[in-house]
């Protein structure tokens, strides 16, 4: 949206400078996307007087002035045909730089003469298209300011143009005068009154209107007078002005009055030749298939239910959006039907997308102008057209009525405290309603009819802040709710996810965020895919279930980096998984996974391959960062997703699993295009149990001052038992004594024969009451061995 400063002061009586205007434009919401001070880039041109002007000896059509400036007498050589003795001029001196002809001036010889600046014409300054001769002023005192002078007898020229930008929940911004009204309500000046003097009716309208039936819904109101005698031709210099600024060409005063009242009332218009309409003007329904060439001199194609304005050779009008060829307007116009209607918003945005057309009526009708302003706006226009173009108005003809947006809200002064954070008195409250155009009756503020925005008590808090003005916002500190130290803020769960997150980036790895959806066959590689998580409306093939895991996310952007030519890669994740697709039918995961080798090849042969044991001490480190037991068991039995003998489930029991680890199975790498070995570890922080004191400080520290006490035991048992059954069997043999137990050996083969191996173990015996005795260290000793011996069927070795 786009107007000069004089036109905003055509409907605002105000002293405020164009910087205040513009901090407060965009502060009361109307945000001034840039100025243009067209007044800037003629600043270092003065006035100049022309004491004399002589042929050059060398060229006849230039002539050597002597030139009067606030730098004394400059000699100057021109070429118009108008430099001669006696004129009031505008002088460039050098070093000035001239817009029109991009060019700064310098000091020149010309045949031989020197020149010490030129004398400007209209087209060099980007006045105008005149470059016949140069300027001459009809006043002027030498060595004043260009821009003051055009200031003083011609402010057109150098008029500041803001533009701002407009949001869709504003169209009464879409008018000068609403532009205005905001700055008047904020205080930089008074809303100055429009009332028109409606035209006398001297005869009844040649042209009658009608809407059918099924169009009311889409056009309530159409109004329109016809004018006689009236004639068309240029507009008046002050309308050509204001139109060039914002960007628009005059065409002739017909057509620029629609133009002016659609920018400065937000009052779209159209005026048809009354000579070319044939009968009356009925608004419709398009059948479909339709044609009509527009104004733009463009031929569209109707589809049936666009609104349309006929008479009785056809289509005249596309309704809200752009007039006929037919019809318009021309200079051999003589009689005129001025049309202002109401039209729906959704119906005329819908037509407009539809034909592609995009004009300054569509754009304002889409968005919402004032219905009750409808007959207003006709007779504003009308009383221009009849000033300027002379002829005889009508008496108005209507169709349809004014639809009723009346509408009250209840004002709460008390709201603005508890919506805002502002303290503003309720009288202030009031009059600020009341400048925007508010009716207030007791504590009912009804809204005026060019708001649509407006729809219930918080946009009357809304104004009442905009235009008291956010800046006035200060900051403070909300209210504890309890004395003290207040509670955390995170839960327990979410402190330990992000324990969980900085205690796996602290190891290396490095976390990414996938999306929760995944393919069907990558989802049943990990025992999903099925129809419970399957989505209604996948945004694509690829995302077709919610993930079963964190796994499939984390080997697809491994397979990614390894086909760019990374191959060692550390990557976690901590999120969500999916056991359903109601709600709560998910789980929170921490899944890390390592590919490729411990680091880059090394002269010392340092560099290995990942294992399970990498992944092992990464899972038990970010266990014990979350607060899990130090005594878990290592059981085996994991999903098909692991490979059967290179994983350890981390649990409580049987039944209580805090992690897995261990080496993805070949058969999901292979169909997830992973080059393997990969290791990976998942693990269930909702598993973790809590612990029991909630306290911030930490417990004593528990120690022994007694000796510890270690016993090796090598016991033979088969081939297939597994180490972690028999230091399972020998930690549980006295659980208040025993320490650790820890494997140091194993011995396959010599004595033993087939299928026997020899495992030897480190029992470590730590007392709290009393130093142990021999005696209760062969106890326990016999009770490991009672353990081991049960749990494995081996016999200690002699």
């Amino acid at each position: 949206m786009k107007f000069t400063l004089s036109w905003l002061k055509s409907h605002l009586e105000t002293d405020a400078t164009l910087d205040e205007i513009t901090y407060a434009l965009t502060d009361l919401g109307l945000e001034v996307e840039g100025v243009e001070d067209r007044g800037a880039a003629l600043a270092a041109f003065t006035i100049g007087y022309v004491e004399s002007a002589e042929k050059h000896p060398d060229a006849d059509r230039l002539r050597v002035c002597q030139v009067q400036t606030d730098e004394g007498v400059k000699q100057i050589i021109c070429g118009a045909p108008n430099a001669r003795q006696g004129i009031t001029v505008v002088v460039a001196k050098p070093g000035v730089y001239v817009p029109g002809i991009d060019t700064t001036i310098g000091v020149g010889t010309i045949r031989g003469i020197e020149s010490y600046g030129m004398m400007a014409s209209e087209r060099e300054l980007e006045l105008s298209e005149e470059h016949d001769g140069i300027i001459e002023l009809a006043s002027g005192e030498v060595g004043q300011t260009f821009t003051d002078w055009l200031a003083a007898n011609d402010p057109a020229k150098v008029d500041p143009v803001i533009e701002i930008a407009i949001t869709p929940n504003r169209p009464d911004a879409l008018g000068v005068r609403g532009i205005a009204r905001d700055l008047a309500a904020r205080g930089l000046g008074t809303l100055k009154p429009s009332a028109v003097d409606v035209v006398e009716g001297t005869f009844a309208s040649d042209i009658k209107v009608s809407i059918d039936d099924d169009t009311l819904d889409g056009c309530p109101l159409f109004c329109g007078r016809v004018i006689k005698g009236v004639k068309n031709g240029p507009s008046p210099q002050w309308l050509q002005d204001r139109l060039r600024a914002i960007g628009l060409r005059p065409i002739s005063f017909l057509v620029d009055v629609t133009n002016f009242f659609t920018y400065d009332l937000n009052r779209p218009l159209h005026v048809f030749d009354a000579d070319k309409v044939a009968g009356d003007l009925r608004v419709h329904r398009a059948a479909g298939g339709e044609t009509i060439t527009a104004l733009d001199d463009k031929d569209y194609t109707l589809q049936a239910g666009q609104m349309v304005i006929s008479d009785d050779n056809g289509v005249e009008s596309i309704a809200g959006i752009m007039g006929g060829a037919a019809s318009g307007c021309t200079d051999e116009t003589v009689n005129v039907f001025v049309e202002s209607a109401y039209w729906d918003t959704v119906q005329i945005a819908y037509a407009g997308r539809a034909l592609k057309i995009n004009s300054d009526a569509r754009y304002r009708f889409e968005r919402g102008v004032d219905p009750a302003f409808t007959p207003e706006g006709l007779e504003h226009a009308v009383r221009m057209i009849v000033e300027h173009a002379g002829g005889e108005a009508s008496e108005p003809v209507y169709a349809g009525a004014v639809p009723d947006t009346a509408r009250a809200y209840k004002l709460d002064a008390a709201r603005v405290q508890s919506l805002v954070g502002m303290e503003i008195h309720e009288s202030q409250q009031r009059q600020t309603l009341t400048a925007l155009g508010f009716r207030l009756d007791g504590d009912m503020a009804h809204v005026p009819s060019w708001r649509p925005d407006v729809q219930g008590e918080a946009d009357l808090v809304e104004e009442v802040a905009r235009i008291a003005s956010l800046t006035k916002l200060e900051g403070k500190p909300l209210p504890r709710l309890t004395p003290g130290v207040p509670r955390p803020v995170m839960t327990p769960g979410q402190r330990r996810e992000q324990i969980a997150r900085r205690t796996t980036a602290a190891l290396g790895y490095n976390e990414l965020v996938t999306y929760s959806f995944i393919d069907q066959a990558s989802a049943a590689l990990f025992g999903g895919g099925d129809d419970l998580t399957r989505l209604e409306n996948p945004i694509s093939t690829d995302m077709s279930h919610m993930r079963p895991a964190l796994l499939p996310g984390l080997l697809a952007a491994a397979a990614r980096n390894q086909a760019r030519g990374f191959s060692n890669l550390a990557f976690f994740e901590v999120g969500p998984a999916f056991h359903g697709g109601e709600p709560g039918e998910q789980h929170t995961l921490v899944s890390g996974l390592l590919v490729g080798r411990t680091g880059p090849k090394d002269v010392h042969g340092a560099s290995r391959l990942v294992d399970v044991y990498d992944v092992k001490a990464d899972a038990e480190a970010i266990l014990a960062a979350m607060g899990a037991p130090a005594k878990v068991q290592i059981l085996r039995g994991a999903a098909d997703w692991w490979h059967p003998g290179r994983h350890g489930k981390i649990c409580l029991g049987p039944k209580k699993v805090l992690g897995i680890f261990g080496e993805v199975h070949p058969r999901v790498l292979a169909a997830m295009d992973v080059k393997g070995p990969a290791m990976a570890f998942t693990l269930w922080p909702d598993e973790v149990p809590m612990p029991r004191k909630s306290g911030a400080s930490k417990g004593a520290l528990t120690i022994s001052d007694l000796q510890a006490v270690e016993r090796d035991f090598a016991f033979v048992v088969d081939a297939e038992v597994e180490a972690l059954t028999l230091v399972n069997a020998a930690q549980g043999a006295d659980k208040a004594l025993i320490e650790d137990v820890r494997v140091f050996d194993e011995f396959i083969g010599g004595s033993l024969g087939e299928g026997k191996k020899s495992l030897a173990i480190t029992v470590r015996l730590q007392p709290t009451d009393k130093t142990l005795k021999e005696a209760d260290i062969e106890a326990v000793s016999a009770k490991v061995v009672e353990k081991v011996t049960k749990a494995t069927g081996g016999i200690l070795r002699g």
